[in-house]
């Protein structure tokens, strides 16, 4: 007989990420009850690696329609409002992430290699100037939002304006379950900003992502200014946010494990492996969400038919049966390419690429002149979100080489 009917603990993700570490949690659920039901909020919850995976790749009876948050204002048949075709199912899914692949390419990342550094240096070097900074407000709060509106085409006079309106749409006070009114006004003022910049571009086209989206075609089907606009939104959302994250994670549990820096000082080409094992030790997306279109049954219980299904990330990529150890910091572990932080199955992260070559080329300019660095713990705060863990701050000190 199933031993989960009982449920020893209570799985609040409006609560677990403010805590340094909720992964024990993650451990107990992934023991003692691989599939969970949180009554009181009405969803379960997978949390065990080859659980998460296959729940990536199962889209016919896990949904993206409704979207991929709990909170309530990016829930239901109009999520894809603000989140793109990350909330909606093959064929329309397909059909738009087909059309964006077009203009939103590769080789477009991969030509960006050489402006992100430039970016980054923007930066960095006046934060590292003064010795001690905020990681966060000073760098990894600017970057990735600027990357975006390099790709997008936004004037640089716009640029901090457009960073300031994005830091609103994502912040999150304690205590706050959805978006709050200044959130949702400086959403309205992006989507006005992104009308008003795709009707310049069909009047006169330049050769950034925003005119080519506006030029993808397949077979004659092209993108709608409404599909265009929720793509540039997205990036904003996802984009911005899970990269601003990331690179705090980075720094924080390198300094966090004794002797992980080092390593990486020691040898640079280290890097991406920091990069990869920061998603994996603790990713900055932890929870998507997905809706049952069918009874599902695991794990000897039943998920009914329309119920919330959250995919802990989070839980894993920690998982022991993938990587041994996985509580433990490790920028040179061996176990790779199993990670379940950018999704899998015809929902893998488009921006995937662009959010792994922003981070190893900003981590790797911050290793080439910085020999070690200590966070100041009294200065640390961090996001309250129900799917991102990161920092709001992160106050560093730095020994320049």
């Amino acid at each position: 007989m199933p031993s989960a009917a009982v449920e020893p603990f209570t799985f609040d993700p409006y609560d677990y990420a403010f805590h340094d570490d909720p992964y024990p949690t993650y451990e107990r659920l992934r023991t003692q009850n691989p599939l969970y039901h949180n009554a009181d909020l009405d969803f379960w919850a997978l949390s065990r690696h080859a659980d998460v995976i296959a729940g990536f790749r199962d889209h016919v009876r896990l949904s993206s329609a409704n979207g991929v948050s709990l909170d309530p204002a990016a829930w239901g048949p109009h999520a894809h409002k603000t989140m793109s075709f990350l909330a909606m199912d093959d064929p329309r899914h397909m059909r738009m992430r087909k059309l964006v692949f077009k203009g939103f390419t590769p080789r477009r990342v991969a030509e960006m290699d050489s402006r992100i550094h430039e970016l980054t240096l923007e930066h960095l070097e006046p934060a590292l100037a003064k010795g001690s900074f905020d990681w966060i407000e000073d760098f990894a709060g600017k970057l990735p939002m600027d990357v975006i509106s390099e790709l997008l085409g936004v004037p640089v006079a716009d640029r901090a304006e457009v960073r300031r309106l994005a830091d609103l749409v994502v912040h999150r006070d304690d205590g706050v379950l959805d978006m709050p009114a200044a959130a949702i006004e400086s959403a309205l003022e992006l989507i006005v900003y992104y009308s008003e910049m795709v009707a310049r571009r069909r009047q006169l086209p330049t050769d950034d992502l925003t005119s080519a989206l506006l030029d993808a075609e397949i077979d004659g089907d092209r993108l709608t200014d409404e599909e265009i606009i929720g793509f540039m939104f997205l990036m904003v959302v996802a984009g911005n946010e899970t990269t601003t994250k990331l690179l705090g994670n980075a720094l924080y549990w390198a300094a966090r494990t004794p002797g992980e820096y080092a390593k990486v000082v020691a040898a640079p080409d280290l890097v991406p492996d920091w990069v990869e094992e920061t998603l994996r030790f603790d990713t900055s997306s932890q929870i998507v969400a997905r809706s049952a279109t069918t009874d599902i049954q695991m794990h000897g219980r039943t998920i009914p038919a329309g119920a919330k299904v959250l995919l802990l990330m989070g839980s894993a990529n920690r998982d022991s049966a993938v990587f041994p150890d996985g509580d433990v910091f490790r920028i040179d572990r061996p176990e790779k390419g199993a990670l379940a932080s950018f999704g899998a199955g015809v929902h893998f992260c488009l921006g995937a690429h662009l959010a792994r070559l922003e981070t190893t080329i900003a981590l790797r300019e911050f290793v080439s002149r910085v020999g070690d660095y200590a966070l100041d713990d009294a200065g640390i705060v961090r996001v309250h979100s129900t799917n991102v863990r990161g920092f709001a701050t992160l106050p560093i000190t730095t020994e320049v080489h």
